[in-house]
């Protein structure tokens, strides 16, 4: 169990994402807690769902009221290599979501994650080399692996 557990909070679609999430990246329901009849949807509908993604915990909550998630709030995901970029980003924007720059993408459902190789972290420590992959990340909307490492390489 992690010490820090993100709350995703939907105003009635958690189990809908949830299903989106884990087809996605892959991973776990572990536990489901429902409604009882002084919660805020019916009686006997999902209050929140917990899950695990590459071994993150998360709970999506059915919180009601229209909370619109933001910016302020995104989910970096750190990939191996350019196909895992382009699976994550094409999946994540696909019916509805929003490509955004820099490597962060919205889905349908309102949440921002940030798509980013692994390696970008290496890159951006490096003083003398982190401008000019600064430079070509913030041309970029999906993160193209081969130009930031062209970039850095320079």
């Amino acid at each position: 169990m992690n010490k820090i557990t993100p709350c995703l909070w939907f105003s009635n679609n958690a189990e809908q994402a949830v299903r989106f999430y884990l087809s996605v990246f892959g991973g776990e329901e572990v536990d489901r807690v429902y409604y009882n009849s002084s919660g805020p949807g019916p009686a006997g509908s999902v209050l929140s769902i917990n899950f695990r993604l590459h071994g993150q915990d998360f709970i999506a909550l059915n919180g009601g009221a229209e909370v619109e998630f933001n910016h302020a709030l995104s989910l970096l995901v750190n990939c191996e290599d350019q196909s895992e970029i382009d699976m994550l980003w094409d999946s994540l924007s696909a019916n509805g979501g929003q490509t955004l720059q820099c490597g962060w993408v919205q889905d349908k459902f309102g949440v921002c994650w940030q798509i980013v190789p692994r390696s970008l972290d290496r890159m951006l420590q490096n003083t003398d080399r982190a401008p000019a992959v600064m430079t070509a990340l913030l041309k970029m909307n999906k993160l193209d692996l081969a130009v930031l490492n062209a970039a850095y390489q320079a």
